[in-house]
């Protein structure tokens, strides 16, 4: 089964919702993503922590067969840390405190091993230190990215220059609107691959999600839930179904690429029914599958 090489953040959080409050929990986009894709292939995490990170933590993706060798603890430097909370509406999190730390000093150098891997993913880090890591990477099958509105505005051009190297970009539906300087969602989609990658998932949480390649559009239903506790990781636990599922299966084809975004979307809604990781640290493989069929008989319909 081929290799998925993520790099990206390792983090503390401390999230207040209307249906509760978590103080330094486990977080992070490349936590989020490794252990989404750990349920579907082999995930290899590149990141930095500091001195303070908790060792129940490690110990937890290792037991999820996460493999941490290049996750480094950086000498004399704290955990990244970050602050936020959410009113009803879960779409949006307002940041109350960022805590760089060991993330501000991290400099990804990949080992020989994690070169040759054909599925990387470069989550929501600068997109200057993105360029460094697929430059250092040999030939991946298939490479995606994600960004945020704050590297949009303030590092653009870098941006840019990075998009024209990967092969999908997942983006929320504000920063493709963003990235765009276009407000229609359609237009939007239809410019960001004029930018470089030949596939690009506009996640768009409670509405779904929308992918664009080659001219054709791909919508998958959020799933229903009763029950939303946190949205914090959710387009990470997604980009994590996603980028996994290809890595299992070995394929970048249309119809596996249309299979990935209706996973990320089945993994993400697992994700938000609990804090921090504590609904997928509960998840069995069995109710993937079932809520993937439950997906599937949502949007079917006869001719």
């Amino acid at each position: 089964m081929p290799d998925l090489v993520v790099v990206g953040s390792v983090a503390l959080d401390t999230v207040t919702t209307p249906f509760g409050k978590v103080t330094e929990a486990l977080g992070g986009s490349a936590t989020y993503f490794s252990y989404s894709a750990s349920f579907f292939a082999p995930v290899r995490v590149v990141a930095a922590v500091g001195q303070d990170f908790p060792r129940e933590h490690l110990e937890l993706l290792s037991r999820r067969g996460v493999d941490i060798d290049a996750l480094t603890v950086l000498p004399d430097q704290k955990t990244f840390r970050w602050t936020g909370e959410y009113g009803f509406d879960l779409n949006e999190a307002r940041t109350l405190d960022t805590q760089l730390n060991a993330f501000a000093a991290f400099r990804p150098e990949l080992a020989a091993g994690h070169r040759d891997a054909p599925f990387l993913f470069l989550a929501n880090i600068d997109p200057a230190l993105q360029r460094e890591v697929r430059r250092q990477m040999t030939r991946p099958l298939l490479t995606a990215l994600d960004t945020m509105n704050f590297w949009i505005e303030g590092k653009r051009d870098a941006l840019l220059e990075v998009l024209r190297e990967v092969d999908v970009l997942l983006i929320n539906d504000a920063e493709a609107r963003m990235l765009a300087r276009e407000p229609n969602l359609v237009k939007a989609a239809r410019s960001i691959i004029r930018l470089g990658p030949r596939v690009v998932v506009i996640k768009r949480g409670e509405y779904g999600s929308l992918m664009v390649s080659d001219g054709e559009f791909f919508f998958t239903p959020a799933y229903p839930l009763e029950s939303v506790f946190d949205p914090t990781g959710a387009g990470d636990t997604f980009a994590g179904g996603f980028m996994g599922y290809l890595a299992q299966r070995g394929l970048t084809d249309r119809a596996s690429v249309r299979k990935a975004v209706v996973f990320g979307a089945v993994m993400a809604s697992f994700a938000v029914e609990d804090f921090s990781l504590e609904r997928l640290k509960r998840l069995e493989p069995r109710e993937i599958e079932q809520r993937y069929a439950a997906f599937q008989s949502m949007v079917a319909f006869e001719h």
